[in-house]
């Protein structure tokens, strides 16, 4: 003898597991579009990288010395990468010149980390947005 409301119960699993399917797949797919990487100095400086779309982020380490500001919010610096010797000083040679108008992080500083936006144009770093970067190390604010 067999129940009578089996074929309604399979039906229900099928239709819940099929809407788990899908939404998983939905999510995977929002989350995969919504991922943003940075490359590294050393990759755009390579003579066969090419950026998955026209704006991209770089990110690595302001180049000490190489900060320059006009009057006009306009700021140049040099980002290299976060890979140094164990004496300090970088690995490679691989530097990206940026420019950016706006204003600066407050964080933003010679020799700390930094994450750009932008794009790619003759060998200069246009961008249109600057992300700095904190240490680790928690220090708070001293009386």
């Amino acid at each position: 003898m067999r129940p009578r409301h089996r074929n309604k119960r399979i039906l229900l699993v099928l239709a819940i597991g099929s809407a788990l399917v899908a939404g998983t797949g939905f999510l995977m797919s929002a989350l995969n579009d919504n991922t943003q990487f940075f490359y590294n100095p050393s990759e755009v400086v390579a003579s066969d990288f090419i950026p998955e779309s026209d704006e991209f982020r770089i990110g690595g380490i302001v180049n000490p010395g190489t900060v320059t500001q006009t009057g006009d919010l306009t700021i140049a610096f040099e980002v290299i990468d976060f890979v140094e010797d164990f004496d300090g000083s970088p690995l490679n040679d691989a530097v990206v010149p940026v420019r950016y108008t706006g204003v600066v992080p407050d964080l933003f500083q010679e020799g700390k980390g930094v994450v750009v936006g932008g794009s790619l144009e003759a060998g200069l770093f246009v961008a249109n947005e600057v992300l700095a970067k904190h240490d680790e190390n928690y220090q708070p604010k001293k009386d």
